[in-house]
């Protein structure tokens, strides 16, 4: 064997290792709570997407409404990306910057998750939701 296939081939041998699931509830170190910081914001933003593509399949039949939701979804990304630089602006350049910038998206996307929830959950006939009844 070569040594510059060998060399190749080292990458490889710790591919598992750098994939392996990670035990979120017993971490113990700061870059494995920076990286489930981060698992848990994924998470909150895909179910937000799931909701949101629910939310602007509902407002098919109304091209005003879902043009409002595209730009009060375009408004509270910046602000949640402008609230939570602020929030964890105090440990800038720490190693606990990920872990606390994370933790606010998280925090501020389950909100905004709640509050999908409920356009969701509108009536129809309820003329107090942007959102129609499914």
């Amino acid at each position: 064997m070569s040594v510059r296939l060998l060399l190749a081939s080292v990458p490889f041998l710790f591919a598992p290792i750098a994939h392996a699931a990670v035990d979120c509830a017993n971490a113990s170190d700061q870059a494995t709570m920076n990286q489930c910081a981060g698992q848990a914001f994924k998470a909150a933003d895909k179910e937000l997407n799931t909701l949101y593509q629910q939310i602007t399949g509902r407002l098919k039949d109304n091209p005003d409404g879902k043009k409002l939701l595209v730009n009060a979804q375009r408004a509270w990304v910046s602000f949640r990306d402008a609230e939570c630089k602020f929030s964890a602006s105090g440990v800038t350049g720490g190693s606990v910057y990920p872990l606390v910038y994370s933790s606010c998206l998280t925090a501020v996307t389950k909100a905004r998750v709640e509050t999908l929830k409920q356009y969701l959950k509108c009536e129809e006939g309820d003329m107090s939701c942007p959102v129609p009844g499914a």
